[in-house]
């Protein structure tokens, strides 16, 4: 656990997850469960800083965000991936390429590159400590680009989604 230079704390996954593991309760360790026993991380949720926090540093709610949005918690690895390549690395025919091409050119645009570095890792992340998640919901189930990353679980080629309908 650290802080960040606007005084917030950091959790990593390794912070929570053995917070998370330690309690025998837990529906990751013991099967799931109706009720998930939160107390092995309450502390760390305690000193989380609320909304409000930013005002004790004396920058305005615009400088904040901003710093917000340029700070992914991420290890390095996932910085330095060449996402681009990965997700055309994934492409197994033509057509795959071609869209993806066309939606990373919109992401390019957007300057979410790093939203998809972390939507990898955030997905790592739950694949390695067996976390069950949707498959998938809105105009996100669009983007063949996330499909490949496994954000959601719809082939939108194969269902014809156009892109048109994600990132407007």
């Amino acid at each position: 656990m650290i802080k960040d230079s606007l005084g917030q704390i950091i959790l990593e996954e390794d912070d929570l997850m053995d917070r998370l593991m330690t309690d025998p309760n837990n529906p990751i360790t013991q099967g799931f469960t109706k009720n998930i026993n939160l107390e092995p991380i309450k502390e760390l949720i305690d000193e989380l800083p609320n909304f409000t926090d930013y005002k004790l540093l004396g920058i305005d709610v615009e400088t904040f965000d901003k710093t917000n949005q340029t700070q992914w918690l991420m290890p390095e690895e996932y910085y330095q991936l060449d996402i681009a390549q990965w997700v055309l690395d994934h492409c197994k025919t033509q057509e795959e390429m071609q869209r993806c091409g066309e939606e990373l050119l919109l992401f390019q645009e957007r300057d979410l590159f790093n939203l998809l570095r972390y939507l990898k890792y955030l997905v790592d992340i739950m694949k390695k400590n067996n976390i069950i998640w949707g498959v998938g919901r809105g105009s996100s189930v669009s983007s063949y680009v996330l499909y490949l990353l496994k954000v959601h679980q719809v082939d939108s080629l194969y269902y014809d989604l156009p892109i048109d309908e994600f990132l407007r």
